[in-house]
C-alpha cells in the first residue's frame, strides 16, 4: 500500500509529490498523459513563466479568484522559495523579465519539467504514466482509487491535482471536479477565465493579425460600470480580441457574465481602447494639428500614416466619418475632435468568449470553504488534499497561477506526508 497517492502530473501534483516524498513519504504518482508536465511545456509559449518575483501582496492582488484563501500557501512557500527550489536544488538556472516575470534562462520550458522529473526519480517515487482514474472510495483508513483498466491502488492520504477543464489536449478535461463531486464535494461554477473575447464589429476582422502595443483598454458593463482596465499589448484575431491584457480583462467579463447568469443569453459588454493613452485629449489635438499642417495639401487619407498602423488607417477613416478624399487642410475643428475622441475611445461590443478549450485557466472550482487552507486539506473527509488549478483559484497571466499551483502542491504534500508518517 502507497502512503500517498498524487492524481495528476501538471504543477502541483508535482510538487505535491516532490514535498511528500521529501517528507519521508512512499508516493505514487498517477498521471493520465503519456508524459509528465504536459500543461507546463507550453506555458509562457513554451518558455515556462515559472513565478512572479513580487511580493506576497503583489502575488495576492493578481490572483482575484480568490487569491486571499491561499495566504497561508504562499507566505510559506513564496515566490523566493520557488525560485530558490528550482535554481539551488534542482539546478535550474533562472532570470526576471519585465512585469517581475521569471523564466527559466533558457527560456525552454522542457528545463523546467526535466528538473522536477528528475527529482522526482531521486526520490523514488513511484509514476505510473497513461493511467486515467476513474474512480475513489474512501474506506477507513484507506483511499481506493481506481483507473479505467481496472487497476486500483490504496493510500492512507490520496491528493487530487488534475488541473482544470482548459487546453483538453494537455489531458485538462475536468476529471478532478467529478472525483470530488461523487466524494461529496461542491464544484463552484467553471468558467474560462484568461480567454479571448469575442466581438461584434465587422471591421474587426479587417484588423486580423494587428498587434498594438502601449494602450489602454477599459472594459465596462452594460450599464456603463466599469469592471476592469489594463495597460499593455491586445490583437486583433478573425473573431474578435486577445493578447495580454485582454486575456487579463477576459475574468472581469466572465465574472460578470457569471453574476448575470450563464444559463441566460450573455448581455453585451463594451470594451473602449485608448490608443494615444500617453497623451491628454488635448496633447493628442495639438499633434494631429501638427501632422495636418505637415500634410496640408494631402488627402485625409494620407495623413495619418504618422499617427496609426497602416492597416488600422482604413478603419480609422471609415468610423470618423471624414471622407477619406478630403484635403487635411478642409477639415473642420468639429471633425478633427471627433478624430480625438476616436482615437482616445476606439469602443467594440463584447458578445462573448471563446470556448473553454482555448482559455488558459479555468475559474471555478472545489469550493474553498471546504479546504483548509493551511493544509489544501479536505473539511469533509479524512486524508484528502486538493492542489492547483482544480481549486476555485485563479489568477492573471504572468507567473501567478503557477505560483499559486506550486504553493497549494507544496502544502498539500507537505501535509499528506505529516498525516501519513504520524499514523504510522
Amino acid at each position: 500500500m502507497e502512503q500517498v497517492i498524487v492524481v495528476g502530473g501538471g504543477a502541483a501534483g508535482l510538487m505535491a509529490a516532490i514535498m511528500a516524498a521529501r517528507a519521508g513519504a512512499k508516493v505514487l504518482l498517477l498521471e493520465r498523459n503519456d508524459r509528465l508536465g504536459k500543461k507546463l511545456l507550453i506555458t509562457g509559449k513554451g518558455r515556462c513563466n515559472v513565478t512572479n518575483a513580487g511580493d506576497l501582496q503583489e502575488i495576492i492582488r493578481n490572483l482575484p479568484g480568490n487569491g486571499r484563501f491561499l495566504h497561508t500557501a504562499l507566505r510559506r512557500f513564496d515566490a523566493s522559495a520557488v525560485m530558490h527550489f528550482f535554481e539551488e536544488e534542482l539546478g535550474v538556472p533562472l532570470k526576471v523579465e519585465r512585469g517581475a516575470r521569471v523564466f527559466p534562462q533558457s527560456d525552454r520550458a522542457m528545463d523546467v519539467v526535466d528538473g522536477l522529473i528528475g527529482e522526482l526519480k531521486r526520490l523514488k517515487v513511484t509514476v505510473r504514466t497513461g493511467c486515467r482514474v476513474s474512480r475513489i472510495t474512501y474506506e477507513a483508513p484507506c483511499w481506493q482509487v481506481r483507473s479505467d483498466r481496472g487497476e486500483r491502488w490504496e493510500g492512507r492520504a490520496l491528493i487530487i491535482a488534475t488541473g482544470g477543464n482548459t487546453y483538453p489536449g494537455t489531458g485538462s478535461s475536468g476529471d478532478g471536479f467529478r472525483l470530488a463531486q461523487e466524494v461529496g464535494h461542491q464544484v463552484t461554477a467553471l468558467r474560462p477565465s484568461l480567454v479571448p473575447l469575442v466581438t461584434a464589429e465587422p471591421w474587426v476582422k479587417e484588423l486580423q493579425g494587428l498587434a498594438l502595443k502601449n494602450v489602454r483598454v477599459t472594459l465596462f458593463d452594460p450599464n456603463g460600470r466599469k469592471l476592469g482596465e489594463d495597460f499593455g499589448e491586445m490583437l486583433f484575431a478573425h473573431f474578435g480580441v486577445t493578447g495580454p491584457i485582454i486575456l487579463s480583462l477576459s475574468k472581469a467579463a466572465t465574472d460578470e457574465w457569471e453574476r448575470q447568469g450563464m444559463d441566460r443569453a450573455l448581455q453585451p459588454l463594451r470594451l473602449r481602447i485608448n490608443l494615444k493613452p500617453a497623451l491628454t485629449m488635448e496633447q493628442l489635438d495639438s499633434r494631429i494639428q501638427r501632422d495636418f499642417g505637415e500634410y496640408q495639401r494631402r488627402q485625409f487619407k494620407n495623413a495619418l500614416t504618422d499617427l496609426l498602423p497602416r492597416s488600422m488607417i482604413p478603419v480609422i477613416i471609415a468610423l470618423s466619418g471624414i471622407h477619406e478624399d478630403k484635403y487635411v487642410h478642409q477639415i473642420t475643428r468639429a471633425e478633427r475632435l471627433r478624430l480625438v475622441e476616436l482615437l482616445t475611445g476606439l469602443t467594440v461590443t463584447v458578445t462573448g468568449h471563446r470556448p473553454m478549450s482555448e482559455a488558459i485557466v479555468t475559474a471555478g472550482g472545489i469550493a474553498i470553504k471546504e479546504i483548509d487552507p493551511k493544509t489544501m486539506a479536505s473539511k469533509k473527509l479524512p486524508g484528502l488534499y486538493f492542489a492547483g488549478e482544480v481549486v476555485d483559484v485563479d489568477g492573471y497571466t504572468g507567473g501567478f497561477n503557477l505560483q499559486a499551483a506550486w504553493s497549494m502542491g507544496a502544502a498539500a504534500g507537505q501535509a499528506a506526508a505529516a498525516q501519513v508518517l504520524e499514523f504510522e
